[in-house]
């Protein structure tokens, strides 16, 4: 999984590069906060030479992480920070990577809007509606993107999936079936200070729940145009307790909506890593097949067939070239990214933990 999400970012960060040059922009200045996130790792070791963007902070409460990144990274002394105040000013990003626990999501957020710094951070956006709305509070009072950040918004092959939907290939949604999983994050081999706070409910808000599950929450809303569900199901599994004492690795939830369903599998079983989905519509289907393929079959069809799905626009179709736009040039924020999407995914996440919890389903009010 490591070494996927390490390939993934040198794509990005080579089509940054070619974005830095050809938009004539000086190098975003970034600062990071937090090192127990493993996907900063990536980041760091893709990004020492790359003309798009400038790391100008790293603010981590740890000191032995900051010290090991140090060492690694090779970053000078006047980079490093333990507090994300004094880090910002003094370091002066542009915008902030966000790579905490979840829980800390919400301090980060309210201490950078006060500072009017712009934050991208990695998915989910929070481990309970209550932190999502306070967050949405914060930037409603001080104006700053605030981006969620999914490996699945940048795959071509989702963004097919929602063409043939909105382009009336396959008729309105009826149900949606997404797959997230791989193994588990001890069996993946994370970082040790990335698995002690995937694994504590408290700092990840659940288990696969949240890892994974958040990733269907956000393509369903996704392709339901901001729409929330009106009843959340899920059921929950503690299939291997003698790694995960605390938290769930499996997860299923059920949403419904009143013209359709949808189906989200998230999992620290399964035997492959896996990213895909299926949409069905009323005259047709599109399944997702990896990154860049598509399974299409429409009325009139007596097989599907299978597409190279087509490049996503720029600067849709990777995340510094999208923060970077959104930050110097105001271009669009996407529906897979933006904080009401988000928003509405923690909504059904706090909700499937308070299904499983009671086994019942919940019905959301009609609006929060």
């Amino acid at each position: 999984m490591r070494r996927i999400t390490a390939s993934f970012l040198l794509v990005v960060l080579f089509g940054c590069s070619a974005f830095a040059q050809a938009s004539g922009h000086p190098p975003l200045r970034v600062g990071i906060v937090g090192l127990v996130h493993g996907h900063v790792h990536g980041f760091f070791q893709q990004s020492r030479n790359s003309p798009a963007i400038a790391i100008v902070g790293i603010a981590e409460p740890d000191r032995q992480l900051l010290s090991q990144a140090a060492g690694r990274y090779g970053f000078g002394q006047e980079l490093l920070f333990t507090d994300l105040e004094d880090m910002l000013a003094k370091a002066h990003p542009q915008a902030v990577l966000v790579y905490t626990n979840t829980h800390d999501h919400r301090r980060v957020v309210e201490v950078c809007a006060r500072h009017g710094v712009p934050v991208m951070m990695e998915k989910p956006l929070a481990v309970s509606l209550d932190d999502a709305l306070a967050m949405q509070r914060a930037v409603q009072q001080n104006k700053i993107p605030v981006l969620v950040n999914y490996e699945t918004s940048w795959y071509r092959s989702n963004h097919a999936a929602y063409d043939l939907v909105h382009e009336g290939s396959i008729g309105e949604v009826r149900k949606g079936v997404i797959h997230d999983g791989h193994r588990g994050p001890k069996e993946i081999g994370v970082e040790p200070e990335f698995f002690a706070w995937l694994s504590d409910p408290q700092l990840n808000g659940g288990g696969a729940l949240f890892d994974f599950g958040c990733y269907g929450a956000d393509l369903m809303t996704w392709l339901m145009d901001g729409q929330r569900p009106e009843t959340v199901t899920a059921v929950t599994q503690r299939i291997k307790p003698e790694i995960y004492p605390m938290v769930d690795d499996e997860a299923t939830i059920l949403l419904t909506y009143p013209k359709a369903q949808a189906i989200v599998q998230a999992s620290w079983n399964w035997p492959f890593d896996r990213k895909d989905m299926e949409v069905y519509g009323q005259t047709g289907y599109g399944i997702t097949v990896k990154r860049d393929d598509i399974r299409v079959r429409r009325a009139g069809e007596d097989r599907d067939q299978q597409l190279r799905a087509q490049p996503v626009p720029a600067p849709y179709d990777e995340e510094l070239s999208y923060l970077r736009a959104v930050i110097q040039d105001g271009a669009k924020q996407d529906g897979l990214s933006s904080l009401d999407t988000n928003i509405t995914v923690t909504e059904i996440l706090d909700a499937a933990r308070q299904s499983a919890t009671e086994g019942k389903t919940i019905r959301l009010p009609t609006s929060r």
